[in-house]
């Protein structure tokens, strides 16, 4: 016996299941618990538990009009849908739904790259596609583009850019919803739409410029419910002729706010790409005692920090800085950027780091010739999808919650004091200590991270990181910092954090919610959205 959805029996579900093989294929159409599993959160803090999501049936769709099929049905039979990409969301709830029982519309077979056009540089793709097959479509082509790709690189442009995932380049095309262009949609009654200039027959800037003429829906469609995303455009970053590095330390704990604020200021003016901050101080973490000052209830004092700093003749702050462009430029730009920064911060220290003509070869994409230990993921860097971030991961996965704080000095001494203090109870592995340094992904913000593991066979210690995450959540939103993406179980914590005026911002979108899907099919509880028939009990039995 399948899961069900909520509100739909046995029978029904098995009519719709039969409806959804006639419109697609028998053999795309999965309802064996075998074929099943790979669609769980592998990730989940509730694995093996009631609270877990699970699917009723899985649908993979290849075409469009398939797609507008399987919507259709799912609206006679009001079984709900939950359409992902490639199901590649680890940490973030993975390819579950938010209804248990519900439909996964998978995306996979959708595979084509449309087309990449290396003059107006930009890409049209299917959700299908994932960052590899893009690259390897544009490195077969010989075509002088980037993507700019998160970590790993199976997952989908379309899911992760839907997502609002972010990357590792220039400002601009980090952020990878703000550099999508371009939507092809399918609504929830089945019909067929096209955002901006797309709405125009014969468009010739569909992928050029994203408004159009009047509202701009697309926005409904980044970690919302309103429709399936089938086309989308992607902003490329024309190939640079090189690559350039440089480290610059600071000695003092007080120095990261004058570091912050010029950094921002050469991210700003479009001089520098990530910039990736770091603290040579963790090569104290084996000392006991140093990681009891660091994780000390109200945080240590900025003269305990910097006599540690002294006493071990180690910098308290780094950064290390990337140029893209012509050689003469990148050594400009990272002179100037060098230059300032040591006149403005008293101690502070500069190292050339690596000059390379791109693209880059195996050994550099490596990063191991730096003149200094370097922080930077350097495939991402250069465009270049990998696996390699899957060395990170410990036991079984983990969970992440990223809050977006201010892209400032102070700010970041305020979240590690605030968030350490926060998780001290749930004796887990510190996150937030004093030598916490943010993530500059998206360009005009700083987020840190948490990303505790999960473990198929540990519930006590699972339930713990459960508790820490509904924890911070609370404790973020109560400072003003808000999580970006969330995973599935955690979407309606996050929903309910952005309370402004009584959750003003939720009810209008799920106003709208109800204009546009009356039956609640479209991937109820996603975002936080929940249609009317699912209100009630906020994702329980539909009313």
């Amino acid at each position: 016996m399948p899961t069900l959805p909520p509100g739909v029996n046995a029978r029904k579900f098995g009519v719709a299941v039969a409806a959804f093989r006639a419109a697609i294929g028998a053999d795309w159409v999965y309802i064996d618990p075998e074929d099943l599993d790979p669609y769980r959160d592998s990730y989940s803090t509730v694995w093996g538990r009631p609270e877990e999501r699970q699917a009723g049936a899985v649908v993979a769709p290849a075409t469009v009009e398939q797609v507008q099929a399987v919507v259709r049905i799912a609206n006679r039979h009001r079984v709900p849908l939950h359409p992902i990409s490639t199901g590649k969301n680890f940490g973030y709830g993975g390819p579950s739904p938010n209804v248990s029982g519900s439909v996964i519309v998978d995306l996979k077979r959708m595979n084509r790259v449309l087309e990449v056009d290396q003059e107006r540089n930009f890409a049209l793709v299917e959700p299908g596609v994932s960052y590899f097959d893009l690259y390897r479509y544009i490195q077969e082509r010989g075509l002088q583009v980037w993507i700019d790709c998160p970590d790993p690189g199976w997952g989908s442009p379309i899911g992760n850019s839907l997502e609002r995932g972010v990357g590792y380049t220039l400002p601009f095309y980090r952020d990878h919803y703000g550099a999508s262009c371009g939507m092809e949609v399918v609504l929830a009654n089945g019909e067929l739409m096209r955002t901006g200039m797309g709405a125009l027959p014969g468009a010739r800037t569909w992928q050029d410029y994203r408004y159009g003429f009047g509202p701009d829906p697309a926005g409904l469609f980044a970690q919302g419910n309103f429709g399936i995303v089938t086309k989308l455009g992607i902003r490329l970053m024309p190939r640079p002729e090189y690559y350039r590095t440089g480290l610059i330390t600071v000695p003092r704990r007080r120095d990261l706010i004058p570091l912050v604020k010029t950094v921002n200021y050469l991210s700003d003016s479009g001089l520098i790409g990530e910039p990736v901050y770091a603290s040579p101080l963790t090569a104290l973490l084996g000392d006991a005692g140093f990681r009891e000052t660091i994780t000390r209830p109200g945080g240590p004092s900025d003269a305990e920090m910097d006599r540690i700093a002294g006493e071990h003749r180690l910098p308290s702050w780094q950064v290390e800085l990337q140029f893209y462009g012509p050689e003469r430029t990148c050594l400009a730009s990272w002179e100037y950027a060098r230059d300032r920064i040591l006149d403005e911060i008293p101690g502070a220290r500069a190292v050339d780091g690596e000059s390379l003509k791109v693209p880059l070869t195996p050994r550099q994409l490596d990063n191991v010739d730096a003149p200094y230990k370097s922080s930077i993921r350097r495939h991402g860097a250069q465009g270049v999808p990998s696996l390699g971030i899957w060395k990170i991961v410990r036991g079984s996965g983990h969970v992440g919650f990223f809050p977006v704080i201010p892209r400032t000095g102070a700010a970041v001494f305020e979240a590690q004091r605030v968030l350490g203090d926060a998780l001290r109870e749930f004796d887990l592995r510190p996150f937030f200590t004093a030598i916490t340094t943010p993530l500059h992904w998206h360009p005009f913000t700083f987020q840190l991270v948490y990303a505790p593991s999960v473990s198929r066979d540990d519930r006590e210690h699972n339930a713990r990181v459960h508790r820490s995450m509904l924890r911070i959540i609370e404790v973020a939103a109560a400072h003003g910092w808000g999580d970006y993406r969330a995973a599935t179980i955690y979407q309606d914590a996050v929903a309910d954090s952005y309370a402004f005026n009584d959750h003003v911002l939720r009810r209008f979108n799920e106003a709208l919610k109800d204009a546009v899907d009356p039956h609640g099919i479209l991937a109820p509880g996603r975002g936080g959205i929940w249609p009317r028939r699912y209100r009630a009990a906020r994702g329980g039995q539909p009313s």
